[in-house]
């Protein structure tokens, strides 16, 4: 596992853990954590025993964690369609334990290569996350489709209604945010530049593994 700090993260984090002991920080802000699976497949001579995912090396998986340990993440329901059918929505949002999510390729997930954004985020951030979530949850907002919105897409979509990245229309955020690695990039350069911590784990070495 590696973990990438620089000042403001490390101040970040230690303010975390001072407050811990207190209720300002959970009254005051709070934090969210973007999780990341990466592509992959396996490599030749584990074919036959490792699972083939969707989507391959420019595949992977994303979705948010909050402080309740649970990961919400956007799916393909029922059949899958290439083009977005608006009137027709093959799509759900699911929120569920982070065991559940990051072992949600059929792995064990220990064995996949991950990375965690870690983003502070403010008490009324949190609630619009919470609202949002909720929302989604009880009316998936769109369609899941090849071109059109995908996890990262969704994902993307969230985060830009709590104000962390740019606000787009739908077309553009699915166009811009085609695979989980646009998203992943995106926020590795606003982690820098505003000091989020970054945590990573190397996936197994059975697979080959999408490289940022």
């Amino acid at each position: 596992m590696v973990i990438i700090f620089n000042k403001k993260s490390i101040r970040f984090l230690l303010a975390c853990f001072c407050l811990a002991g207190t209720h300002v920080f959970a009254q005051d802000s709070s934090f969210i954590k973007v999780q990341f699976i990466y592509g992959s497949k396996p490599l030749k001579q584990y074919q036959a025993t490792e699972k083939k995912w969707f989507g391959g090396i420019s595949g992977g998986h994303v979705g948010i964690e909050t402080d309740s340990n649970r990961v919400l993440d956007f799916h393909h329901y029922k059949s899958f369609h290439v083009f977005g059918a608006y009137n027709n929505k093959h799509s759900r949002f699911l929120c569920r334990p982070a065991d559940e999510f990051w072992s949600g390729f059929g792995c064990p997930g220990e064995t996949v290569k991950k990375a965690t954004i870690i983003i502070p985020v403010t008490k009324a951030q949190k609630l619009r996350f919470d609202s949002i979530k909720n929302s989604y949850l009880s009316n998936t907002p769109y369609d899941y489709a090849f071109i059109g919105m995908r996890c990262a897409a969704a994902t993307y979509d969230i985060l830009s209604q709590l104000g962390i990245v740019d606000r787009y229309s739908l077309k553009t955020t699915y166009m811009k945010i085609f695979y989980p690695k646009s998203l992943r990039l995106k926020l590795y350069a606003k982690a820098k530049e505003n000091g989020w911590a970054v945590v990573k784990q190397e996936g197994s070495t059975k697979r080959k593994w999408e490289q940022d």
